[in-house]
């Protein structure tokens, strides 16, 4: 499923990074790598903050869609 649906506070296992070769890159960037754990800190609109990496970083709807967990 994709990140939009994950539960705030709930950690995930990310199983794969969608999209175009270069919007993988930037998310790989980021630290949304498959194998890694996201946790949702918080959701509104479909955007959310997230924890990856002992980073906290904010994504739009549409990259978080791009992740699957």
């Amino acid at each position: 499923m994709p990140l939009t649906m994950a539960k705030e506070g709930e950690v995930n296992v990310i199983r794969k990074v969608g999209g175009r070769e270069e919007t993988r890159r930037f998310l790989e960037g980021l630290g949304f790598v498959a194998g890694g754990l996201v946790t949702v800190v918080s959701a509104m609109g479909g955007n959310v903050i997230v924890n990856v990496k002992e980073a906290r970083v904010a994504i739009g709807k549409d990259m978080a869609r791009k992740i699957l967990i």
